[in-house]
């Protein structure tokens, strides 16, 4: 076998980012890349899978390879210049993949290509690769022409730009709020680890005090365990305000929603479908909006009697512990925290000593290990844009085949939530060469508090496994086109089996032996809270399921039924009325930092989340009949579902691992709703 291209080049340059001369640079690659492509197609009358693919792909990755890092630091280490940079950049990016896109000299090479007596001798990878391509093409507004292909090159542009002030303004207001306390009598019943990490903060700042913030990790046990009312409905209405009119004006997204809502309406309109909903599912398993109406109102009257349920629970205990007749917004997830210890004995708080980080990244890899044959090992020098990050290279009989950046704590400066993200991709070079993929892996965890290690929830471990889920298919796929390599090609409805299904190992008995350890005396997690933890797994799950389905429906209707004018506080309401069992307050804008549809790439296509769990439960069921470390099954879901990548349809890929079409009776098995 050829050798790998594994040697400097194969990693982002951070410290090389000279963000005085990005702009200066793009021009240089875009320009090169456009001459490139037109003497590409001009030469290619009869087109090869050599002559015009493997070109183009080098154009394409020496973009993507310059473009990676900067993205990146954009989101991880946001400052005034690079954030200006990026954004100049942005509209430089979207014209070009709009000209590239309605390209009808390149359209017409890939479908002549596509339809050649070569094309059938091809590999399923290269077939898959240019039927998707031509695809792309026929979406992108190929056979436009005139005033509608103008006017489909400004809504791309437009739609770029708002989706990335979406993101600034949610960043920027999430940023803006914070609160300094003095007198520690406000934070009763905050666990000593919020106490220490809002010291930290203060001190950080120098301040003397304790300071929080509406970043997760000191937002989430103020509303947990604050037993202060008032001050958990002050952090409850500053984070549910987030980037509206309810809060700073500067910050409302609310106008920047209505302009995105309306162009991707057009947008929809322009390329010959009903609405966006019915362009989103174009390129996903679902085969039309009304199914995925179907799937989602299915699941929430299989679930709402149980979350009904759950509440009335809910609503007993507060009453009869607090005498509190009308829960509140701010109450809820307090008492709901408060249930959980009264029922089970357990709290994440109780659990956060047995998953100090290290304990947690080698039992992950020891999963990971045991299912899927590879090794995974640390590096100590590469270039680190922040002393937080980890590099690993994971290797399989001996042979290095991929990479990943671990960036994993919260800070100043860095997008909230949890990602993983494509840095390289796995493709075979036109000398032969196999580049190989990394990845970046970023979460918001709490940090290390002082000397201590930083120690985890089990939410954050289960999150943890869910982004290396992600990474996993990226960097263990097998198919050396790039287009079709690892996350690549994946349909985004089926994209989340592989991370949503690695979260099963946080609740197996058998694998916590491994992910679990005490952090001062390495103790396993003592069998009393293994046994808590597991009986709570379910605790209101189904109200959980709910929340989920109205963000799904929410995001599905909004987009399919829209019309001119439409109120988005209006059509959030009324999925409310059908499927929620808790209705937030009047001043809620939840919409406003709604990240994963008007600045993420799940405009309508939240409902991926619960479509993809489907699968994921479902594939599991498989372990939970073979043995979770079963050698064999990890081998069978490695070569199936992670090894294929993009490269053949999810339906059949899931069809190929588990020997039928997918049933959603193990998701709600696991969850605890009765099928």
């Amino acid at each position: 076998m050829s050798q790998s291209v594994w040697d400097a080049t194969s990693l982002p340059n951070f410290s090389g980012v000279e963000v005085s001369s990005i702009e200066a640079d793009l021009d240089a690659i875009l320009a090169r890349n456009k001459e490139q492509i037109d003497a590409c197609v001009t030469a290619n009358q009869e087109p090869s899978w050599e002559s015009l693919i493997l070109p183009l792909d080098q154009l394409e990755d020496d973009l993507s390879n310059f473009w990676s890092p900067i993205s990146h630091l954009n989101a991880v280490q946001n400052t005034p210049e690079l954030r200006a940079a990026y954004n100049a950049c942005l509209p430089k990016l979207t014209q070009y993949y709009t000209e590239l896109g309605q390209n009808k000299a390149l359209y017409q090479a890939y479908k002549t290509l596509a339809e050649s007596p070569e094309a059938t001798h091809l590999s399923i990878a290269q077939q898959e690769t240019l039927k998707q391509a031509v695809r792309d093409f026929e979406l992108s507004g190929v056979g436009l022409e005139g005033e509608a292909k103008q006017r489909y090159g400004e809504i791309s542009q437009r739609l770029s730009e708002l989706s990335s002030q979406f993101s600034e303004n949610v960043l920027d207001a999430t940023q803006a709020w914070s609160k300094l306390i003095t007198d520690e009598s406000e934070l009763a019943g905050l666990p000593e680890s919020a106490l220490a990490q809002a010291k930290q903060m203060a001190q950080a700042k120098d301040k003397e005090g304790w300071l929080f913030t509406l970043d997760f990790p000191s937002y989430m046990p103020v509303m947990s365990y604050a037993d202060s009312p008032v001050l958990r409905e002050e952090m409850y209405r500053a984070f549910a305000t987030r980037a509206s009119d309810q809060a700073d004006v500067k910050y409302d997204n609310a106008p920047l929603i209505k302009d995105i809502l309306a162009l991707r309406h057009e947008m929809a309109d322009i390329l010959g479908f009903e609405n966006y909903a019915e362009l989103s599912v174009a390129t996903k398993m679902a085969e039309n909006g009304q199914q995925v109406i179907d799937f989602l109102d299915d699941l929430a009257r299989r679930s709402k009697p149980s979350a009904e349920q759950d509440l009335a629970n809910l609503e007993a205990y507060a009453k009869e512990e607090s005498g509190i007749d009308q829960l509140q917004a701010w109450d809820m997830t307090y008492y709901a925290e408060k249930l959980r210890q009264y029922k089970y004995s357990i709290s994440q708080e109780a659990l956060r000593p047995y998953f100090p980080m290290g304990t947690v990244l080698s039992g992950l890899f020891h999963v990971a290990q045991t299912l899927f044959a590879v090794d995974i090992r640390e590096e100590s020098e590469f270039d680190r844009y922040h002393q937080d990050v980890k590099l690993f290279t994971i290797s399989k009989e001996g042979t290095d085949i991929a990479r990943f950046y671990l960036d994993p704590y919260a800070r100043e400066g860095k997008r909230g939530g949890a990602w993983m993200d494509a840095c390289r991709t796995r493709r075979r070079l036109s000398d032969a060469r196999l580049q190989l993929p990394v990845a970046y892996l970023v979460c918001n965890f709490t940090p290390p508090i002082g000397e201590q290690a930083a120690l985890l929830t089990h939410d954050e471990v289960t999150t943890l496994f869910h982004e290396f889920g992600h990474g996993l298919h990226h960097m263990l796929t097998q198919v050396e086109e790039s287009a079709v390599s690892g996350i690549n090609g994946v349909a985004w409805d089926a994209v989340e089996l592989p991370s949503q299904f690695m979260e099963n190992w946080c609740y197996e008995p058998e694998a916590l032996a491994y992910i679990a350890g005490h952090h001062e005396t390495g103790e396993p997690l003592p069998q009393d809270l293994l046994d808590k933890m597991l009986a709570a797994k379910n605790f209101q799950s189904a109200m959980q399921m709910v929340r989920q389905l109205e963000f799904s429906l929410f995001d599905f209707k909004l987009h399919k039924d829209y019309q001119p004018g439409v109120s988005v506080q209006s059509v959030l309401d009324q999925v409310r009325a059908e499927v929620a069992v808790v209705t937030p307050p009047s001043f809620n804008r939840f919409q406003n930092g709604f990240s994963h549809i008007f600045a993420g790439g799940y405009a309508a296509g939240y409902y991926s989340y619960k479509w993809a769990e489907v699968l994921s439960a479902d594939a599991f069921s498989k372990f939970e009949e073979d043995g979770i470390f079963n050698q064999d099954t990890g081998a069978h879901f490695r070569d199936t579902i992670l090894a294929n990548g993009g490269s053949r349809p999810a339906a059949e890929l899931f069809a190929a691992f588990r020997g039928r079409e997918p049933s959603t009776d193990a998701l709600l098995r696991h969850s605890g709703i009765a099928a």
